[in-house]
């Protein structure tokens, strides 16, 4: 439990000060509310149709895409700090890892879900007869 506790004081620390910056500005904050005021903020622009669009596709593939390469990261910190403990059988595993995501990055290539414009269709090539 020692070593806990220096974290248990840090999180408290961090939640006190965060409470107490809520309280103050309850308190000590103006109280004049208008309905430009209470009116959601969207960018600086009047909102404008509805919120339940339907969103295209490609956003949702980007997204999943970028989560699923942005963990790459998260594995690649560890390993980096445990290089010298994990010597070659460690380099082997994060070489197989990126070998892997390399693998799905041209997957995706070559599906075309990194394209952003729209492709201008090249007109084929004729074999001469």
């Amino acid at each position: 439990m020692d070593g806990w506790l220096g974290v248990v004081i840090m999180v408290a620390l961090g939640v006190g000060f965060a409470g107490v910056m809520i309280g103050l500005s309850i308190l000590l904050g103006p109280k004049n509310p208008t309905p430009e005021k209470l009116a959601p903020y969207e960018c600086g622009m009047p909102a404008v149709g509805d919120a339940r669009e339907r969103q295209s596709v490609k956003f949702y593939l980007v997204a999943m895409i970028f989560l699923l390469f942005d963990i790459e990261v998260a594995f690649l910190y560890p390993w980096a700090v445990a290089l010298r403990d994990l010597g070659w059988p460690g380099f082997v595993q994060i070489v197989t890892f990126f070998l892997i995501l390399l693998v799905g990055f041209v997957y995706v290539w070559r599906k075309g879900v990194l394209d952003w414009g729209s492709r201008r269709l090249r007109p084929a090539s004729r074999k001469a007869a």
